[in-house]
């Protein structure tokens, strides 16, 4: 009889086997969400935006992805629906999407933003409601970048130093010199420099 541990590593040998052949066929993995549909649009304000969907149980979810040019404005969101109820769907899922993809294109601004638009594929227009795309309101997340540089605050020190600064300034370079700073003012006005 074989030991404990050897049947273990034949069958770990085989279970991993098994996911592999899996992988290289290309079939669903359990519990894996599989990517099948995607697309980009980008909306009247120049926002880019990319979409992917996969299935989610008997449910498919699309994740929204947008970007404003620079990376200032991101949102993002989820839509989610049962397109397998949808005749269409099931005989050609593939025309489906490139539908949903013109859905996406059409209604450019209202996405991740309008809660009651539905993204419709024409092909699902007899279909039960749930077969089209519905925003879920939890999923929407928006981020704005601040300003890489804070703006420069001068504090009372400062405003001190720049003040005696300024006082210096105009006692050696004004308009009308006193006699000890005559030489100052000719530097100044050789250089080109302001008078107060």
């Amino acid at each position: 009889m074989f030991p404990l541990r050897v049947l273990f590593s034949i069958w770990l040998f085989l279970v991993l086997l098994k996911l592999r052949l899996l992988r290289a066929s290309g079939a669903k993995q359990p519990g894996v969400a599989q990517q099948i549909g995607g697309g980009t649009f980008v909306t009247s304000d120049g926002t880019r935006c990319a979409w992917s969907a996969g299935e989610a149980g008997e449910a498919v979810k699309v994740w929204v992805n947008c970007e404003r040019q620079g990376g200032v404005n991101k949102t993002g969101c989820e839509y989610r629906g049962r397109p397998q109820s949808c005749s269409g769907y099931n005989s050609d899922p593939k025309a489906f999407w490139k539908q949903v993809a013109r859905a996406f294109k059409k209604m450019r601004d209202k996405v991740c933003v309008d809660v009651r638009a539905l993204v419709k594929a024409r092909m699902c227009k007899h279909a039960p409601r749930d077969a089209n795309l519905r925003l879920d309101r939890n999923s929407v997340k928006r981020s704005t970048a601040a300003p890489t540089t804070p703006p420069v605050q001068l504090t009372s020190a400062a405003c001190v130093k720049r003040a005696d600064q300024r006082r210096t300034f105009t006692k050696y370079f004004s308009k009308t010199p006193p006699e000890s700073s005559r030489c100052f003012h000719s530097v100044c006005m050789y250089f080109g420099l302001p008078e107060f």
